[in-house]
């Protein structure tokens, strides 16, 4: 039984096959990447699987279980966290406020009990509190806890999301262009975050990447799209000089 499965999956927009028949699998435990030229259908994939897209041939099963008509919020219930290309953060808000809101599958309180802050929910916030300052501990963020997020630099920004990714307690947790952005410097750090989610927490990693050094640092597997369609799938160093992919991608 795979970990995560992509099923013959296709997504078409009018005429525009912008996913078409992918399928692959994802081990636990493995950092699994997907690469590809701009309109390659990365992001789409992506979308799919989070289920912000519904696709319209296939399916998708996470432990053995057919996720594809679940909600996107049944899909975080499920444990699996998103990152995004363009960082979807509060800028108004602290990093502390923004890295609760990863938290808001754990919910289980009403309106009222809300409003009254009656004992299970002060209990209840304490436990989100600690799940936090230990996600802000682990990435080195606790100098930025109270600072807006509109006061960060970008590259700290991108840090910050992947902070509130792991506030969901993924099993899985799916990487948009981490390294978008980003600087040498950054970019290399970031790398270092992504081993050590993996290696030190334990969690499987899904990510969409275009920076070739970074896919070859961190990656088990690696797979390129073009068009849509899967052009080669497997180590990442085969998968880069794979002929359809020197063509496509890497301008050979």
């Amino acid at each position: 039984m795979s970990y995560l499965s992509v099923d013959n999956v296709s997504i078409h927009f009018g005429g525009l096959k912008a996913v078409d028949g992918v399928s692959f699998d994802v081990e636990k435990g493995e950092i699994f990447t997907i690469i590809g030229p701009n309109g390659a259908g990365k992001t789409t994939l992506f979308n799919l699987i989070s289920r912000l897209y519904n696709p319209s041939a296939g399916r998708i099963l996470f432990k053995d279980e057919d996720i594809t008509q679940l909600s996107a919020q049944q899909i975080a219930g499920r444990g699996i966290a998103r990152t995004f290309q363009n960082i979807e953060l509060f800028e108004n808000a602290s990093t502390l406020q923004n890295l609760l809101v990863g938290r808001h599958r754990y919910s289980r309180t009403r309106f009222i009990e809300d409003i009254l802050f009656l004992p299970g929910v002060r209990r209840a916030e304490i436990v989100h509190r600690r799940a936090v300052e230990e996600v802000l501990a682990f990435l080195r963020l606790q100098s930025y806890r109270d600072t807006l997020i509109g006061a960060l630099s970008y590259g700290v920004r991108k840090v910050v999301e992947v902070g509130r990714a792991l506030c969901v307690g993924p099993e899985i947790l799916l990487l948009d262009e981490p390294s978008s952005g980003l600087n040498v410097e950054e970019t290399d750090r970031m790398a270092d975050w992504i081993l050590e989610i993996n290696m030190r927490l334990g969690i499987t990693i899904l990510m969409v990447e275009h920076d070739m050094s970074l896919v070859s640092r961190v990656s088990d597997r690696v797979l390129a799209l073009n068009y849509g369609r899967i052009m080669a799938i497997g180590a990442p160093q085969d998968v880069q000089a794979h002929p359809d992919v020197v063509a496509a991608y890497l301008g050979g």
